[in-house]
């Protein structure tokens, strides 16, 4: 399976306005979390095999930090016409399965995941107060089939200096997984071998 590392993104990029629906048809937009200390924007998916080896770990990492301040959403940018899993439908049963408390949305044409610059799953971005990048990496160093725990490490280490007042971390670890599964003709760049 080929593996595409996160973009390389400047810290301080401004976040990107978005709405989005989520599976019910909520939509829900960047003006949503106004006031919030930090906001965490995750791309995701219901398939691919990075997102499911942490998905249990992110929903506790949302569980613990969203009283403390963070906001967090997570966009299924993947086509799902070419990939049934990725139905807004599926999205709603993982959701559900996997016991996410923030929203989970559907970018059906994939233009929010191209502003953002998004380019695998799971790729993080985590923003302060006035939405300006803090950090975009990695969640942890676990890997499917590997012997690494999964334990949020990096992701947590991030927000735990960013509401701390402090400055970003000075190592940002690109986050690696599946590419996203682009529409025809929104496909970007490349993919590193496996």
């Amino acid at each position: 399976m080929p593996l595409t590392p996160s973009n390389s993104l400047a810290l301080g990029t401004p976040a990107p306005a978005f709405s989005l629906p989520d599976p019910a048809g909520k939509v829900v937009s960047l003006a949503d979390f106004d006031g919030a200390p930090a906001l965490l924007v995750a791309f995701i998916s219901n398939r691919c095999p990075y997102v499911k080896l942490i998905r249990e770990a992110l929903a506790a990492f949302a569980a613990d930090y969203q009283p403390r301040g963070l906001a967090v959403v997570a966009v299924n940018a993947n086509d799902f016409d070419a990939h049934p899993e990725e139905t807004p439908a599926k999205t709603a049963e993982e959701a559900a399965a996997v016991g996410y408390g923030f929203p989970y949305l559907v970018d059906a044409d994939q233009r929010v995941a191209q502003a953002f610059q998004a380019a695998c799953t799971p790729d993080f971005f985590l923003y302060d107060r006035s939405r300006g990048l803090y950090y975009h990496g990695q969640f942890d160093d676990a890997r499917p089939n590997g012997a690494t725990p999964v334990t949020g490490g990096d992701l947590r280490a991030a927000v735990d200096r960013l509401l701390a007042g402090e400055a970003p971390p000075a190592e940002q670890k690109n986050s690696i997984g599946c590419n996203i599964k682009w529409r025809p003709g929104n496909e970007p760049d490349a993919v590193l071998p496996a």
